[in-house]
Formats: structure tokens, sequence, C-alpha cells
């Protein structure tokens, strides 16, 4: 519908982690004649206006303006951790501005806390983009971390899920791959 992300990694160990984008539903809702696909509508990642909200309520400035020769903000951030030199994790997600922080939560899940490939990319997500200030959490995510930020002043939001992260892990001569719970996501291998 408008993002998407793919994580693939042959028998030869190269891997890519690729995430493409319309942005917003079905783009700019222009075809491309005779070959079949959308145009996206990524100006909506300039700003328009000094302090205006784009779609997913990220304010600009002026360092984003629209202006002859310079490329748009994006949120988009297809992942590949080396270990050793070699591919270990090979990861990214869809979501607009919840990518970066979706993806900085699987990371962390992962190298810090030693979670296993499934709970790595299925733990309950939070989200803060500095504007609307308030905090998203996803309905699952534990009521004594809600109290807590709570306590300490925040305004707390719950509602749906919003990451779609994919994961291959490649350790010990195997590659586990994980599709998100919260999509409609797919591992496959030989």
């Amino acid at each position: 519908m408008e993002t998407t992300h793919l994580s693939v990694v042959d028998a030869e160990g190269n891997a890519v982690s690729v995430t493409t984008t319309l942005n917003g539903g079905y783009g700019s809702k222009v075809v491309v004649g005779g070959a079949g696909f959308l145009l996206n509508n990524e100006m909506d990642d300039f700003s328009v206006k000094p302090g205006a909200p784009n779609m997913y309520g990220l304010l600009g400035t002026e360092a984003n303006a629209i202006v002859p020769g310079k490329r748009m903000l994006s949120s988009m951030t297809p992942t590949i951790v080396l270990r050793n030199g070699k591919p270990y994790l090979v990861t990214g997600t869809p979501g607009g501005s919840t990518i970066i922080t979706s993806l900085f939560q699987t990371l962390v899940n992962d190298i810090v806390f030693g979670l296993d490939a499934k709970a790595t990319v299925n733990a309950p997500k939070f989200h803060h983009q500095w504007w609307p200030d308030e905090v998203r959490i996803e309905k699952e995510f534990p009521d004594s971390t809600r109290i807590a930020l709570e306590r300490m002043g925040y305004t707390v939001k719950t509602g749906a899920p919003w990451s779609r992260t994919e994961l291959l892990r490649i350790a010990d001569g195997r590659i586990e791959a994980v599709g998100d719970w919260r999509g409609d996501d797919s591992v496959a291998g030989e």
C-alpha cells in the first residue's frame, strides 16, 4: 500500500536489505504509462513551510525546505549489521516516522538484550517523534512501563500496532527468518 521492506541472504552469504516507498497511500496516484507502477509522493518529506507538519505529523524546518538539488528527509532505514566482517542481522521495516524507533528497538532487543529472533521482532513497540509531544505505545506494551512514563509526566497514547519488521539472523551457520506478526509478512527459505 505505501512502504515495503524485504531482507534477503543467499547461499553464499550475500545480503541485501531493501526498503521502498510510495509514501502515502497510492503515492502520487500517478501510474507510469505502459509500465504499470505508481510514482511516489516523497515531496511530503520536504518541509513545505517551517513548522507545518507533514502527513506523519513530522515538523519541517528551513533546513528541509524544497530547494533544487536537495534530497528530502526520509525515515527509511534498511540495515545490515556485521559481526566479524560478515552479515549477522539483515533487517528493516515500513512505518513512516516510526521506522527509526521500531528498527532501533529491534536492534537493541537482539544486540543488548539477547532476545531470540522471534521475540526480537515481535516485542511491543513504542514511538516518540518530538511532535506531537506524546509517547505512542502498542496495546501489548507492559502496563507497568506505561504507568511509569505517565508518572514522569509523559503523555502516553495506546493504539494499534504500526511496525512490520523483517529480520534475518545469521549465526552458527544457520539463518533464522522472522516476519512481524503485525502485518501480512512472510518468510521463505531453502
